[in-house]
């Protein structure tokens, strides 16, 4: 037998979940999962497949590992996700040097095709291996979308909602903090709409209302809300619970009327507003992260200036900019031409990005002098740690650099001393 496994996890953070959960299937079947790709004797590619950027990163990171196998350095190559499963059958024609591919969510059968033994979905072989610091994880509470957006694909990958229930979700954020998660990070494609295709239904409010009570998890942290299903209850949760931090991750996508009607996203640029409204007035500190995409089909300059307009008035906390990229398949791609020239699109998303860093700048000298609650990430033997504020989520946000070695995982009052267009500096409060 093989055992060494050599693992490619690309893409986002509910494609890294589903890279934990197969590692720690195969982990408990006794394969080693290596870092060093030339001991591997089977390597396992979880590919991304939304957006030309992440497509052309996981064709890459195939050949390149057909290079491999070719020069005899490895004998097994396995492909799995959401480009492998969208593309699955032109993928095999393609590159015939792959052993097999797989969608998604497909954990047993890539375990029944590695090992050669029988798994069934509730067999206790997912003991899921982080990937992540020890001190955070991610809690993908649900599974697939309901939604339409024009642009997106991800239900042709990952298909429709499939919410865990509360109790398998629980269980889980239990057995997290056990092993010494502190931050919950809730995932899902539209956590909003969580619970609703579960009998009997449930909501993402009832949810949180019980992960407040698990032990020793401090900080729960939302992703992925969707505005136009964010509920007045929801809202009401982040100056009601005491471990949901004031922090929402809720994508916008843009702020002319005609964009977000083109794009199907359920509300107008004035319901956004109103959300946004209604949350800062539930906690006046929470953080608010959006992304924006420029050069959606038939996007004009006023559709542009209106945009640049919402981002202003709003001044969000976070911001990140995508390039609209056609996907085959969707409503956006058979109903327009994907005509915004290149060009426009990168100089779109340099002018919105310019605008974001003055209002980083600006919220950012906002706390000078201030003491926060910071989470330690990295700790470096040269004298130095970088931290993060409730604000900040991992890997997409910020950090607080603070001239002082500190524990990983553990968190530090830190005073705020000088701001930067993003990361700030702070000193340990004793």
């Amino acid at each position: 037998m093989n055992n060494n496994i050599y693992f490619v996890s690309l893409g986002c953070a509910k494609n890294l979940v589903d890279s934990e959960i197969l590692i720690g299937g195969l982990k408990h079947q006794d394969y080693n999962i290596v870092n060093d790709i030339k001991l591997s004797d089977t390597i396992i590619i979880n590919t991304c497949g939304f957006l030309d950027v992440a497509r052309e990163e996981s064709v890459d990171s195939i050949i390149e590992c057909t290079d491999l196998k070719k020069k005899g350095l490895i004998k097994q190559l396995i492909v799995m996700g959401c480009f492998s499963s969208r593309y699955k059958d032109d993928l095999v024609k393609e590159i015939p040097e792959v052993d097999a591919f797989f969608g998604t969510s497909d954990h047993s059968e890539i375990l029944s095709f590695i090992t050669g033994k029988d798994f069934k979905k509730d067999d206790p072989d997912y003991f899921r291996s982080l990937l992540t610091p020890k001190h955070y994880a991610y809690l993908k509470i649900a599974e697939g979308c309901d939604n339409i957006c024009s642009f997106c694909s991800i239900p042709m990958m990952r298909g429709l909602q499939k919410s865990n229930t509360l109790e398998q979700n629980v269980l889980e954020a239990s057995n997290l903090a056990k092993r010494g998660v502190k931050e919950l990070l809730l995932i899902a494609q539209d956590s909003t709409t969580y619970g609703t295709d579960l009998l009997p239904k449930s909501s993402l409010y009832e949810l949180l209302d019980v992960l407040d009570n698990v032990k020793d998890i401090e900080w729960i942290r939302l992703h992925y809300a969707h505005p136009a299903h964010l509920s007045r209850k929801m809202i009401k949760r982040f100056s009601r619970l005491e471990k949901l931090i004031p922090y929402i991750d809720m994508p916008t996508q843009h702020g002319s009327d005609k964009m977000l009607k083109n794009m199907k996203r359920g509300l107008n640029s004035a319901g956004i507003k109103n959300k946004i409204d209604l949350l800062r007035q539930a906690n006046k500190n929470i953080a608010v992260r959006t992304s924006v995409i420029v050069g959606f089909p038939n996007e004009t300059d006023k559709d542009f200036d209106n945009l640049i307009n919402f981002v202003e008035e709003v001044e969000f906390d976070r911001l990140g900019v995508f390039k609209y990229s056609e996907e085959e398949g969707t409503s956006a791609a058979i109903d327009y031409k994907d005509n915004v020239p290149k060009k426009i699109k990168e100089e779109r998303f340099a002018e919105i990005m310019k605008i974001q860093q003055k209002i980083n700048l600006s919220k950012n000298k906002k706390r000078l002098n201030k003491v926060e609650k910071i989470i330690i990430d990295v700790s470096n033997k040269d004298g130095w740690s970088l931290g993060r504020s409730f604000r900040d989520a991992p890997e997409i946000d910020n950090y607080v650099k603070i001239n002082t070695k500190l524990d990983v995982g553990k968190f530090y009052d830190v005073k705020i001393t000088n701001a930067y267009e993003y990361d700030v500096l702070g000193e340990l409060i004793n």
